[in-house]
């Protein structure tokens, strides 16, 4: 289709102002403050120092960098991420939260950043699986609040698996090597690098597949973030869309990743 020269600079023009309204939006945006459950390795952790440290604190901190805006970590309980953010506790989850049908009721999400397979774990030779049969009166830990949480109670509890929520992963873990659980469930990665390859781990392995359920466990991880908030949303997927193009994000994965990881 032709285009007369009327037309071509009116879309010039129009290009040139949303890139420029977009450089405002962003550069109005002076500190973000993320929402995070500090015991999820490799995803959020601290050092043995204190300080924050795994692959969401470097994308948030990389985000960050991109809006020129400062970036500001708010400790809070994975079951409390959403009703403290609702509350105005912090502008934006970045904690390892997957985007599902049942929190966009409650919250926003920006465009999907990366999807984790999950696993369960267990003693090396149970020959537990991950089916309600296999599981039937055995303990099982979840993160509250997760969509490991979710999955297990709608689709193991039901066929008597006794489902443990617990506030942290580090008292699954804790519970789990004891002999208080049978298994865990969370995302691969995070039971690869947050106890499998850690001395506490010795003895366990991931028992069974990955398991898929798109409705339960949905199809990505993104920032959650208030509804309405649209100027935060735009800057964040903005910024997050350059990560992704320039190599950050992947260059950030192979640091902290065994386990493959999807980009979205």
């Amino acid at each position: 289709m032709k285009m007369n020269w009327r037309n071509t600079a009116a879309l010039a023009l129009f290009a040139t102002a949303t890139a420029t309204a977009g450089s405002a939006m962003a550069a109005d945006i002076k500190e973000v403050r993320f929402g995070v459950e500090a015991s999820y390795a490799p995803f959020e952790s601290k050092s043995p120092s204190g300080e924050l440290q795994g692959f969401d604190i470097d994308v948030g901190n990389a985000v960050c960098a991109k809006l020129k805006a400062k970036c500001v970590w708010v400790e809070n309980s994975f079951d409390g991420l959403i009703p403290a953010l609702q509350a105005r506790k912090f502008n934006a989850i970045n904690s390892d939260m997957t985007i599902t049908d049942q929190r966009r009721q409650a919250i926003d999400f920006t465009d999907p950043i990366y999807t984790i397979p999950n696993q369960m774990i267990a003693k090396k030779g149970s020959g537990l699986q991950p089916t309600p049969a296999s599981l039937k009166g055995k303990h099982v830990g979840v993160l509250q609040g997760t969509i490991q949480e979710t999955y297990a109670k709608a689709r193991w509890a039901p066929a008597g698996v006794a489902v443990v929520p617990y506030q942290t992963q580090d008292q699954i873990y804790a519970d789990l090597a004891s002999g208080r659980l049978d298994a865990s469930f969370q995302d691969a990665e995070a039971a690869s690098k947050g106890f499998l390859k850690k001395p506490q781990g010795a003895g366990f392995e991931f028992a069974g597949p990955a398991v898929s359920d798109e409705k339960l466990l949905g199809a990505g991880v993104g920032f959650g973030i208030r509804r309405g908030d649209k100027a935060l949303k735009d800057a964040l997927n903005q910024a997050l869309k350059e990560l992704k193009a320039d190599g950050t994000i992947d260059r950030f994965a192979a640091k902290y990743f065994d386990v493959k990881v999807v980009l979205k």
